[in-house]
């Protein structure tokens, strides 16, 4: 099993081996400390020309599902992440290479930041992603989040039992609507499209709107050769 495959499924946070199981609860960290250090983190990325994405909960908010979330999860290119982490612990960030084949951290004020470089499914931070990344606002600043035909993928393809709310970030995503469809199947097409596939027919279930030609197409893509299985 190389790194792309390896499971992502566990808490970043209470991976074995992590020095940072000391971290506070989400609910010890106030909205003021949590911004502050998403600032910093983001600063200390941009000044060291780190490209980056935000993902995760606080791109999910951007998308339709506001929640609280305790973690500041940059997605970066693996050429990138010990650059990255460098200048989070230059700017006076605990660090850690927490796991070498796909995620480090970092951490300050009981925020942890998390610097991911490998996603299940293969995967990566890639030139498309990043021309694709948009600028939203979180508590009146402005951010650079992924785009969210990427991150319907990414929530599709990480989603477990005890992880539901990737699947209901999705539906967010999906209600909210707006979407490129062609540039969402390329994207399944390569990451993750059974996944994909149903998470697009359970919200057609729940009345979500989703075209069908969007489900049709991700459909014959998968079992082109149905007949024969």
């Amino acid at each position: 099993m190389g790194p792309a495959d390896a499971p992502r499924h566990h808490r970043p946070d209470q991976a074995p081996g992590s020095d940072f199981t000391e971290v506070r609860r989400a609910d010890d960290v106030d909205e003021g400390t949590f911004h502050a250090v998403l600032d910093d983190s983001i600063r200390a990325l941009e000044q060291k020309g780190v490209p980056h994405l935000l993902v995760g909960g606080i791109a999910a908010a951007t998308y339709g599902r506001p929640r609280w979330t305790h973690d500041v999860d940059f997605l970066v290119r693996p050429v990138d992440a010990g650059l990255a982490l460098d200048a989070l612990g230059a700017d006076g960030f605990r660090t850690e290479e927490t796991h070498p084949d796909w995620l480090y951290k970092a951490e300050r004020d009981g925020v942890s930041v998390d610097v991911i470089f490998s996603i299940t499914g293969g995967i990566l931070l890639d030139d498309e992603m990043l021309r694709r990344g948009r600028e939203e606002t979180i508590a009146d600043r402005p951010v650079r989040v992924v785009a969210p035909e990427d991150m319907l993928v990414i929530k599709a393809v990480v989603h477990d039992e005890h992880m539901p709310r990737h699947w209901h970030d999705s539906l967010a995503i999906l209600a909210r609507g707006g979407l490129d469809w062609e540039y969402l199947l390329r994207r399944a097409r390569s990451h993750g499209a059974r996944r994909v596939l149903s998470l697009l027919l359970y919200a057609q279930s729940n009345d979500i709107v989703v075209p069908n030609g969007p489900v049709r197409a991700l459909f014959d893509a998968i079992f082109e050769e149905w007949p024969d299985r």
